[in-house]
């Protein structure tokens, strides 16, 4: 974990993270006070339609803490899952961050899918 990550992780949960798969096919890594608002979230949702969307969301989640050296251990399912290799690339998004593979990322971008899905009819008005 690059050292301004680090920092800010320890300011907010003393390290404390939990990995959750994404249907993206990346892991989110979240503080862990954020994770626990999340799963709220997802535990409140009612009717048998959402439990498929929770089971994914919380059942392979894992709770682990950076060390001082910044490593953080990902289980080897939650590795095979994300298609983690030897290279990936981290991603700040607000209030989490996505870890993902970075050959499966770039493929994303070179197909326009991180531009395209489900982006707001607004994102045009969207200035960088």
């Amino acid at each position: 974990m690059p050292a301004r990550h680090r920092e800010i992780l320890f300011a907010q949960c003393q390290g404390r993270i939990t990995f959750v798969r994404h249907y993206h096919g990346c892991l989110v890594i979240y503080p862990r006070p954020v994770w626990e608002e999340k799963r709220a979230v997802l535990f409140d949702f009612t009717g048998h339609d959402k439990m498929d969307l929770v089971r994914f969301i919380t059942g392979h989640a894992w709770d682990t803490e950076v060390d001082g050296a910044g490593r953080a251990l990902i289980p080897p399912s939650l590795r095979e899952w994300a298609g983690l290799s030897r290279d990936a690339d981290l991603l700040g998004v607000g209030r989490y961050m996505e870890l993902w593979d970075r050959s499966r990322y770039a493929t994303r971008e070179r197909e326009g899918a991180c531009f395209i899905e489900g982006a707001p009819a607004n994102v045009n008005d969207f200035n960088y």
